[in-house]
């Protein structure tokens, strides 16, 4: 259990300087509005707030009141409120409804908004038309007279009046996009970073990854090798390194501290994703929800009335010996560490009075402390026992291990018609159908139809959108007859040269958005060829984050990479994932750098990253001698990637 990392395994930087600085700045944001002060908090920023700034911090620097953003009348009796918001177009609804309300009311007060982790101009221009921001707000006259005490600009002929509107509100932006979760986690706990990029398009949020990149090798030195995949990666660090080149002075000289930086798309590796995780770790996620590196225990868990939040990382001693391991193994190390600490208990017994009072003093408390985790995570592992018989866990991996592996297909397409047909849950249904769309490169259209129509049957018509979502993320889609792509592409050949027609075939791929899984999986060997049953005890490679049966794509990329240096040599597999063009390389060239570094290696995931591939790179740093940090726009899993794609919110 917890395998021990090797002794000539790097020191991981202290990431706890990016708390400070964001508590620092959130403090000296709020102190710009002196006096008492109420604060109203969107939902989703109150986790990375409590992990940044308790609500003593906060009382300290004159908040009163600390207020949830909800769509409902406002209480406070405070004369400065101050909102701290995601850059979200319906809490600028929300707070000019809320300042225009207070001005019908005849009230003043001192408005601020505090978007983080950036502002964006569209949400001050919804300001500005509400009449609550700074700027011009054009007003129809029509020859009236009317009395302003707004400055006017100008008049047109066109019978508009041109009035400066006095500011009401104040903006800033709390630039908090690097929430450390773990010594070796980050998050930037954007979870709508995966639906915004990858199904909308929207690249809003790639500026805001640069800037987190920015301030890493500003803290932490340059990069010395940098790697890439995907189209997002791409853009993030061609921003990234523009960065660079304005404040080129701030990194120069500076000794790295990180030796390599791989930036990938989630779109690279969406099979993986889409798996059901069987670390211990990742079964807790998809059994209880980790948010921002904490969970909420029920009384199922507890053995009380009462729900129990519990941090989950490396201070938490009986978490961090099993967060990686197969959940097979689990119990027996728990009965295990049961036993031993019973035997310390007993030693209590025969004790003189001066060593009963050193025992007391010196180990009882830690005794304790042990002894109420051990339970915590006994009762964790009954409740996900209990949860997955439910299920009938055994045959839905089975299933799962038979579509990664291309066998009895026909059988696993019967199971997901039962599973559909049993109403067992529609987000399951749905990531059954995608993972069976990928691993077999769209459905055949008999098959598409046919699953789409039992769904829509058993769960509602109102999913109907959340069909033509995935298709356009690429995640369920239909197979073209094998011609159509020839037959267009050999046409146009004949029109144009050879190097253009193949860049016009490349385009066509690309909109066929074809997965290519099983080529990959050959080409990388993501199905591991055992002899006999695979030993999950002493695991021999990444495949046993899923019970030997597969090697997360993104984890043998990231592999590959490391032992080449470069993408020499994968040129083959960058074309199957429709990547040639979008992966590169690059870094400072920095000589110098020191040889423990090169063993230090950043992966960011772009689109959300799994507790199983961080698993699984964790064993890999284990096997070569490396250390992994991992840096995620959110943590994800299957079910927190169908949500985001569905249109019926649960």
């Amino acid at each position: 259990m917890a395998f021990p990392n090797r002794p000539d395994a790097p020191e991981l930087p202290d990431f706890s300087m990016l708390k400070r600085l964001a508590r620092d700045q959130l403090i000296y944001l709020l102190e710009q509005l002196p006096g008492k002060k109420d604060l109203f908090i969107e939902a989703d920023l109150m986790s990375p707030l409590d992990r940044i700034a308790s609500v003593s911090i906060l009382k300290q620097h004159e908040v009163d009141k600390l207020y949830k953003v909800e769509n409902k009348p406002v209480l406070s009796s405070s004369e400065q409120l101050c909102f701290l918001v995601r850059p979200r177009i319906k809490n600028m609804r929300y707070i000019a409804n809320l300042v225009n309300a207070d001005k019908l009311a005849g009230r003043t007060r001192k408005y601020k908004v505090i978007f983080s982790p950036q502002k964006f101009y569209a949400c001050e221009m919804v300001l500005e038309e509400e009449g609550i921001y700074g700027g011009c707000v054009s007003l129809n006259v029509s020859g009236n007279r009317w009395a302003f005490p707004q400055k006017v600009e100008h008049a047109p002929s066109t019978g508009r009046l041109m009035v400066s509107v006095p500011t009401d509100v104040s903006c800033d932006e709390w630039a908090f996009s690097l929430l450390p979760l773990d010594v070796d986690l980050l998050s930037m706990e954007l979870p709508e970073f995966f639906r915004d990029y990858f199904l909308e398009g929207d690249q809003r949020w790639i500026n805001t990854v640069a800037q987190a990149l920015h301030l890493l090798s500003t803290l932490y030195g340059p990069f010395p090798h940098c790697y890439g995949i995907g189209r997002c990666a791409k853009m993030s660090h061609e921003l990234w390194r523009n960065l660079e080149e304005e404040e080129d002075g701030e990194t120069k000289g500076r000794k790295p501290e990180i030796g390599h930086i791989f930036l990938l798309d989630r779109d690279v590796d969406f099979v993986t994703a889409l798996c059901s995780q069987v670390v211990y770790e990742g079964l807790v996620d998809d059994t209880f929800r980790i948010k921002c590196g904490s969970v909420d225990f029920g009384p199922e868990v507890t053995s009380s009335e009462k729900s129990l939040k519990v941090l989950l990382n490396a201070e938490d001693k009986v978490f961090h010996e099993i967060r990686n391991e197969h959940f097979s193994n689990v119990f027996g190390f728990l009965s295990q560490k049961a036993r031993n600490l019973q035997a310390q208990y007993d030693r209590r017994r025969g004790m003189d009075i001066k060593q009963m009072k050193n025992f007391v003093s010196q180990e009882l408390k830690g005794l304790k402390q042990e002894h109420r985790l051990l339970s915590l995570h006994i009762g964790a592992c009954e409740s996900i026992m209990k949860k997955k018989t439910k299920q009938d866990f055994q045959e839905l991996i089975k299933t799962e291990h038979a579509l990664l592996e291309g066998f009895s297909i026909r059988d696993s397409t019967s199971y997901i018609e039962e599973h559909i047909d049993r109403q067992v849950s529609p987000i399951e249904s749905l990531r059954l159908m995608c993972l069976l769309s990928i691993t077999e490169n769209g459905l055949i259209p008999k098959d598409y139809r046919s699953l789409k129509t039992q769904y829509l049957q058993s769960y509602g018509p109102e999913h109907l959108l959340t069909f033509s979502n995935l298709r356009r993320a690429g995640l369920l889609t239909e197979q073209a007859p094998g011609d159509t792509l020839t037959a267009v592409e050999s046409k146009v050949s004949k029109l144009v040269t050879d190097k253009a027609a193949g860049k016009i075939t490349d385009a066509f791929s690309s909109l066929a958005k074809r997965s290519n899984f099983r080529a990959i999986s050959k080409k990388l060997n993501l199905i591991p060829r055992v002899d006999g049953e695979y030993d999950l005890k002493v695991p021999r490679d990444m495949a046993y984050v899923f019970s030997g049966a597969y090697v997360p794509l993104s984890c043998r990329v990231i592999e590959q990479v490391l032992e080449r240096r470069s993408w020499q040599g994968l040129d083959e597999v960058l074309r199957l994932l429709n990547c040639s063009e979008l992966a590169f390389t690059g870094g400072t060239k920095d000589d110098k750098a020191p040889s423990e570094s090169l063993r230090l290696i950043l992966v960011v995931f772009l689109g959300g990253c799994t507790f199983s591939e961080i698993s699984a790179l964790r064993f890999l740093g284990r096997e070569k001698g490396y250390r992994f940090i991992f840096l995620t726009t959110a943590v994800t899993n299957s079910a927190r990637l169908m949500e985001a794609m569905s249109e019926v919110k649960a």
